[in-house]
């Protein structure tokens, strides 16, 4: 194994909501432990043993060098902060229900399928590899009722690599069958999964962490929710009353926050993630998201379930043109699906931006015609086949972002690494 790895060429990493960085001939250097240890951001072919030199590393056998050709790159890896794994076998399915009626009609009887556990392996399994090979490199999964589905779950994401939050539903009231035998068995599978989590990497920081709630989707739901808890003044006092308000809470959703709710969130370190394409299927309605970025709420992207985070993405800026977002919106989505949701998670001292003593979770994306998506390497420049190491203007690099996030496919992503561990991609 390679004590070092050099990575020359194009880097996009998010600096903030309003800016983003555009390397064209980046020097980016991660060490065997999968950190990177630094990353210069203008070095021509020429100067990549005098760049090493002058950082203490040697170009020896020992150390891998990547040349970057034209019409790729590496950006960090998608941070999705809220799906739903078993719902994966529902894609499609059920689209002529508003959110309850889905639930009772598609969802439950999905998800009362997991008592099995080797059918939980096999849906689990493939949807491990599809979020990974999406460039999703950091996941929310919710998981079922089932103590041993979610294990298996939380194993799987564990031996393939991603870095997840997994945690299992409990669910006791209105919901027909497909509900928790008792409270105190709840709160006992659930102590065992935590445990469970945490013995997967005993002696090293954790891939896995046990785990989040929805909050205002849907006004049926939001009536609904405040009958069962009358003593609540709003949906989300729901939440504060049962101690579930704290930095370490992610609100799924949160169509209809009011003003107040949002100051609530905010002051007790709360944060949201936003599901764009589920609240207008389930015709939900529109997240003031721009607002809660103005307020100064952490915000991520949710798939909800759909694995691709970049559709994601672009569904959010084509319903969601609000000002903060207008302002820069390739940023501000660039944000979102990657260093806001680290903020989410209290992840981004590791994760979320390439950066110096972050862990390399990174994608590598190319544009190029060999990946066979026209609508993305349509409008390249000329040289698009030239060597590697050749120089892409920034220019052109914010509008092949631009083109991935609205055109792209899993085709274009070509590699991907979770702590410097290749985990997933074509070209794995």
């Amino acid at each position: 194994m390679p004590t070092h790895r050099l990575f020359h060429g194009s880097v996009i990493t998010p600096v903030s909501v309003h800016k983003t960085e555009f390397w064209p001939q980046a020097l980016l250097c991660v060490n065997s432990a999968g950190i990177i240890e630094w990353i210069v951001s203008d070095v021509k072919s020429s100067q990549l043993q005098t760049v090493a030199l002058e950082k203490g590393l040697v170009l020896d056998d020992s150390v891998e060098i990547y040349e970057l050709r034209h019409g790729e790159w590496l950006m960090p890896g998608f941070i999705d902060t809220h799906t739903h794994a078993p719902q994966f076998p529902n894609i499609g399915i059920g689209g002529q229900y508003e959110l309850l009626e889905w639930l009772n009609n598609v969802t439950f009887p999905t998800e009362s399928r997991f008592h099995d556990t080797t059918f939980a392996e096999r849906v689990y399994s493939a949807v491990v590899d599809r979020v990974l090979n999406s460039g999703t490199t950091t996941c929310c999964y919710y998981g079922t009722l089932h103590l041993e589905a979610t294990q298996v779950l939380a194993k799987l994401t564990h031996d393939k690599g991603q870095r997840a939050f997994v945690g299992k539903c409990n669910m006791n009231r209105e919901s027909g069958k497909y509900q928790e035998d008792s409270t105190s068995q709840s709160i006992e599978n659930t102590k065992k999964l935590i445990s469970y989590i945490r013995a997967l990497s005993p002696n090293s920081a954790p891939l896995v962490h046990p785990i989040s709630p929805p909050v205002l989707q849907f006004l049926a739901l939001i009536d609904f929710t405040l009958k069962l808890f009358p003593k609540a003044s709003t949906y989300t006092d729901v939440y504060k009353r049962a101690g579930l308000l704290t930095d370490r809470t992610i609100l799924a959703h949160a169509v209809h926050l009011s003003n107040d709710e949002m100051e609530e969130i905010k002051s007790c370190g709360s944060g949201i993630s936003h599901c764009p394409t589920s609240n207008f299927y389930l015709n939900s309605g529109v997240a003031r998201v721009g607002e809660m970025l103005d307020r100064g709420l952490k915000v991520g992207l949710g798939t909800d379930c759909s694995p691709a985070l970049r559709e994601r993405t672009s569904h959010n800026v084509q319903w969601h043109r609000t000002p903060k977002l207008a302002e820069n919106p390739l940023s501000a989505l660039l944000h979102l699906s990657t260093l806001g949701g680290a903020q989410l998670c209290n992840l981004e001292q590791t994760t979320g931006s390439l950066e110096a003593g972050k862990e390399f979770d990174a994608v590598l994306v190319s544009v190029r015609p060999e990946t066979g998506n026209a609508n993305v390497w349509a409008n390249l420049p000329a040289g698009v086949n030239s060597s590697a190491g050749e120089e892409m203007p920034a220019d052109s690099l914010e509008a092949l972002l631009e083109k991935f996030f609205f055109c792209g496919s899993d085709r274009n992503v070509r590699r991907v690494w979770v702590r410097g561990r290749l985990v997933g991609g074509v070209e794995k």
